[in-house]
């Protein structure tokens, strides 16, 4: 058992390092060909590294390129990250953040279209599907995710007003040193970068699950055992058809765990009548496997996007009279 167990650590340990080999990939790609060709900022601190590079490039004769910013600008976060999270937590972020800032050196940038818009799309997908993979597989990427995890460890609070606050200067800032429809070019790579994310990243999306079925006790035991969910049970159900006596089973489950309430069902009752919709809002407490960290950063990186949005139009257009008079 002790060498399964073993053997078990070491495959995830191989495949957080290969995730965050493949996570590096990605947002290098996203980096060369769609965000530097098409003058679009990332949020958080990619995007002050960019921000930083660009005002450096057009400022000062001294440069420093961005993927150098983007590991010296995380040099903090990793001192915080092993003084109050944990140290597995920090090498796997280093290595993610080392790997990105190599392959961003590495991967020559390639203008395969200067349309913001294209590249604002394209990047911020590229990026969110690669940050959505890290995060599935238990990799955190650095930046303002480990503020907001020790915030929230520390007081209970969410830096999501900061987190929007800093990436609205950062889109406010492609305004002044691009132009201001620049700005809203990076705003919608934001916005697709985080709608990506949540489509790669399913643990945190809820599914109401209804199950109809005559062996109600073969059915709970097998979800039971390969899902860690409370069910609910209805007697005396009594189907129209044929009027014979059936049990309701209601649950809620991630979409992650799709997969395995298909095998409990196969398993336990391929004829019963089973209906999932999608849950909008959960009241109560709902069981998250660890790690622990992925959720906070998702509640961390998850923003109202048209709170979001809305302040980002409003300071451009007031950027813009400035700028007229």
């Amino acid at each position: 058992m002790d060498d399964f167990q073993q053997l078990s650590k070491h495959h995830r340990d191989v495949v957080k390092a290969s995730t965050a080999f493949i996570y590096a990939i990605l947002v290098s790609i996203a980096m060369n060909y769609f965000w530097t060709p098409g003058h679009i900022y990332s949020s958080g601190i990619t995007g002050l590294a960019q921000l930083i590079n660009s005002l450096m490039s057009k400022f000062l004769p001294v440069q420093i390129s961005t993927a150098a910013l983007l590991f010296i600008l995380n040099v903090p976060m990793f001192i915080i990250a092993w003084r109050s999270i944990g140290h597995k937590f920090t090498l796997y972020t280093f290595l993610a953040v080392t790997l990105s800032s190599i392959m961003i050196k590495l991967i020559a940038p390639v203008g395969l279209t200067h349309d913001p818009i294209i590249c604002a799309i394209f990047g911020g997908a590229v990026n969110g599907f690669g940050t959505g993979t890290a995060l599935k597989n238990g990799i955190s990427t650095g930046g303002l995710d480990i503020i907001g995890i020790v915030l929230r460890r520390k007081t209970g609070r969410s830096i999501g007003t900061i987190n929007m606050a800093f990436n609205s200067i950062i889109v406010i800032a492609a305004g002044f040193v691009y132009g201001w429809p620049y700005a809203f070019y990076s705003a919608l790579g934001l916005f697709v970068n985080g709608r990506v994310m949540d489509m790669t990243y399913t643990r945190q999306q809820k599914m109401q699950v209804m199950i109809i079925t005559s062996r109600p006790k073969t059915v709970i035991d097998s979800v039971q055992n390969r899902i860690r969910r409370g069910v609910t049970i209805v007697h005396n159900a009594e189907g129209a058809y044929q009027h014979d006596d059936k049990t309701i089973l209601f649950t809620v489950i991630t979409r992650y765990e799709m997969g395995e309430l298909k095998a409990a069902m196969a398993e336990s009752d391929p004829h019963a009548f089973v209906s999932i919709s999608d849950t909008v809002k959960i009241l109560g407490h709902f069981y998250e496997p660890k790690p622990w960290w992925i959720y906070q950063i998702k509640s961390v990186c998850k923003q109202d996007f048209r709170d979001f949005f809305a302040s980002t139009f409003w300071l451009g257009v007031r950027g813009r009279l400035l700028h007229h008079y």
